[in-house]
Formats: structure tokens, C-alpha cells, sequence
């Protein structure tokens, strides 16, 4: 496999405050690779810094061979072209309908006549598991799981390659978590995706993602499969795998 994102020695700070301090890691192409760490660890500041939401004070971030500290305005509009984004909550218009919410891209960035945009949007309306009336609905109108798969439509509308997930689990009863974690996997391996993935999970962590970096005390403190990241004595890492919740959901707590 090749490596299809690298973050090294990054340094992020928000006025005195600093969140990362020499963060790397690295993200092989087809994988599914979660961000994990406690509320505060810069999880979601370092994806937004992976998709030119932010950037870091020092260091650098790569994706696609592209270096985000020093590319181009062209070069970026064309980066953004190739990856996909879930919000933490969504992030749906909520004047918009489902279809009107995930055609945006593909008004923005395509000259594609309005039926064939129609069409492809309900295809992927589809993939994602919503019933075709959805497409009518306002995000007023839809459940927590389905704000999450008409936002992971959208996220899908462009055929990225690369796909960010902020928290998609979260919000979601077991049974809905379970069922999106499923689709995530499906949709990998159908369409050969690369998926980051920001969460606090454990379940996803130990169901779906392959590898994954464990952020903590401003620095990247494991990073591996679970089997090799669980081995690692760091503090945070005990209380992460073998606490109450760590034991009953690996069956250690029996």
C-alpha cells in the first residue's frame, strides 16, 4: 500500500494554547484510519487541517502528493475535489432539501446538465440506504441516523476517493451506530475509498478501522492496529482499552 496522507511534525496553537506539538502519522491508501483522543486532544483540529480548514503554525501536512503548506489556489480547488467530508452534525442546509444538499457539489464543480445531477444525487441517496422519498425531506424532517447518511451522500456526490468522518457515530443509539459503522465498510470496500475517521467510538474502533493514532498530551502517543496500539503502557492507554468500558466491550470485563 502507499501512503496517501502524512502529517509530520505539526504544531498547532490557538493564541498561548498549544494542541499539537510535533503531531505525525501517516495514512495508507484504502484503509479505514481513526483519529482517537479525549475531548480536547485536537482530533477534529487536525482533520480540519487535513482538509485546508486550518492551518498549522509549523510543520507539514501531504495529501495526495500535495504539500497544503505551500500549494497553489488551483492546486487546492482541485484537492478539495477529491475528497469527501461528514460534519460532526451534519452540516446539512437547513432551507435546502436532501437533494438539493448533496447536488451542491455537483453544481459548484461540474457543468453537468440538471437531470443527470438529479439523477446522480438520488443514485446516491440510494447507496448510502435512505428511501427515495427522502430526497423531498428538509433536514428538519429527518432522524439523527438519517442527517448522518444524507450528509455522507453529499459527502459521496463528487465519487471522492478520499473520505473525513468527524464523529459519525456520535448521536446515535448502539443499533444506529452499528448499522452506519457497517455502511462505512460496505462503501470502502465498494468503492475503494481511504477513510479518516475523528471518534471516541470504541466500538468502531474495534469493529472497522484498521489502523489508528491515539492524540494525547498534545503529541500522537500510539499509533498501529489495535492489537499493537493496546500493547503500548502509556496511562492514556489503559484508561482508553482497559477501563470499564474498554473490558466489557473487548469481554476482558467478564
Amino acid at each position: 500500500m502507499s501512503t496517501i496522507l502524512s502529517v509530520t511534525d505539526v504544531v498547532t496553537r490557538f493564541g498561548e494554547n498549544v494542541v499539537h506539538d510535533g503531531v505525525s502519522l501517516s495514512i495508507e491508501q484504502g484503509e479505514i484510519y481513526g483519529l482517537l483522543g479525549g475531548s480536547g486532544s485536537g482530533k477534529s483540529t487536525l482533520m480540519k487541517e487535513m482538509i485546508m480548514l486550518l492551518q498549522p503554525a509549523s510543520g507539514e501536512v501531504n495529501v495526495l502528493g500535495h504539500d497544503l503548506t505551500t500549494i497553489s489556489r488551483s492546486d487546492a480547488a482541485f484537492l478539495r475535489g477529491q475528497w469527501g467530508v461528514l460534519f460532526q452534525q451534519g452540516a446539512l442546509y437547513s432551507s435546502l432539501t436532501v437533494l438539493e444538499n448533496v447536488a451542491i457539489r455537483l453544481k459548484e464543480y461540474t457543468n453537468l446538465p440538471k437531470k443527470l445531477i438529479e439523477e446522480i444525487v438520488r443514485m446516491k441517496i440510494n447507496m448510502v440506504g435512505l428511501p427515495d422519498h427522502a430526497a423531498e425531506l428538509y433536514p428538519s424532517q429527518l432522524s439523527g441516523g438519517m442527517v448522518k447518511r444524507a450528509s455522507l451522500a453529499r459527502a459521496l456526490a463528487m465519487d471522492p476517493g478520499l473520505l473525513f468522518l468527524d464523529e459519525p457515530t456520535s448521536g446515535l443509539d448502539p443499533v444506529g451506530a452499528e448499522e452506519f459503522d457497517n455502511l462505512i465498510l460496505e462503501l470502502r470496500d465498494m468503492l475503494g475509498l481511504t477513510v479518516v475517521m475523528v471518534t471516541h467510538d470504541l466500538d468502531s474502533i474495534w469493529t472497522i478501522v484498521d489502523r489508528f493514532a491515539v492524540l494525547a498530551k498534545q503529541k500522537v502517543i500510539a499509533e498501529g492496529t489495535l492489537d499493537e496500539v493496546i500493547q503500548q503502557p502509556h496511562a492514556v492507554i489503559r484508561e482508553f482499552f482497559w477501563g470499564a468500558r474498554g473490558r466489557l466491550r473487548s469481554g476482558h470485563g467478564k
